[in-house]
């Protein structure tokens, strides 16, 4: 392996959970045993269509451009440009683009591979 990978994220396809929702998660594409990088770009309006969690991986999550909000466990916190929230490797969690949509970057470290994730159906239900 080489000691550096370069990696647009715009090249990287988008995985397509959703309308409205552009998710370009480039781990395997910067070939790193310890950490993943990600780009989500939320409509207004767009939520994640369920929570995730995982046993191991500690994840941030830094709002680039827009606003919008978290739902970290029963809590809902609003997001800012610039804003980074991190979220504990247990804590179920999913975002929703605000009235101008939200982009995000998301660092998480090393992911195992018993830890694909868990994900959560209907999570965000108001």
């Amino acid at each position: 392996m080489s000691d550096f990978t370069v990696k647009n994220l715009m090249e990287v396809e988008d995985s397509g959970l959703v309308a409205g929702l552009e998710a370009r998660v480039a781990r395997t594409h910067l070939e790193s045993e310890h950490l993943g990088v990600s780009y989500f770009r939320y409509a207004p309006g767009v939520r994640t269509p369920f929570g995730h969690s995982h046993s191991e991986q500690e994840e941030a999550y830094v709002v680039i451009r827009g606003s919008g909000r978290a739902r970290v466990g029963d809590e809902i916190v609003e997001l800012r440009r610039w804003d980074v929230i991190r979220v504990a490797p247990q804590a179920v969690r999913a975002m929703e683009g605000g009235p101008d949509g939200m982009e995000l970057i998301a660092v998480g470290s090393r992911l195992p591979e018993h830890d694909g994730g868990q994900t959560i159906a209907d999570f965000w239900t108001d």
